[in-house]
């Protein structure tokens, strides 16, 4: 029954890799896996017109997993987690200092705050 639903999962995923993030938030949300979520906020911005960085940051830990970068100057961070997982305390301490030079940070941990995430982040304030 288990290998079932991740193959049933697998399948939706690929069904729905274009549709709208909404579509897709009928998979199974506590089986998915970190990179699952990853990939289906970077498909939502892509589909927004914007771009989804890898953030990687040698010798600094802690750091976000994707800068997202939207149409008319919009950026935030956004740590990706499975969902049920926690930031860890270097991450804790790096959304913080993020936050204190001003850029938005999220956490992600459910693919029904995608939408969410990028609004909030299409409605930044640039300088």
């Amino acid at each position: 029954m288990r290998n079932e639903t991740k193959i049933e999962k697998h399948l939706v995923l690929n069904l729905y890799r274009n549709w709208p993030v909404t579509i897709a938030t009928e998979i199974e949300v506590k089986d998915m896996t970190e990179k699952e979520l990853e990939l289906m906020l970077v498909r939502e911005v892509k589909r927004r017109g914007g771009r989804a960085f890898k953030f990687i940051s040698p010798g600094i830990n802690g750091v976000p997993d994707r800068l997202v970068l939207l149409p008319g100057g919009r950026v935030g961070f956004v740590e990706v987690k499975a969902p049920g997982k926690k930031m860890r305390p270097n991450q804790i301490k790096r959304k913080s200092e993020l936050e204190g030079l001003g850029f938005l940070v999220y956490c992600l941990d459910n693919p029904e705050d995608i939408g969410g995430v990028v609004d909030g982040i299409a409605r930044s304030c640039t300088t």
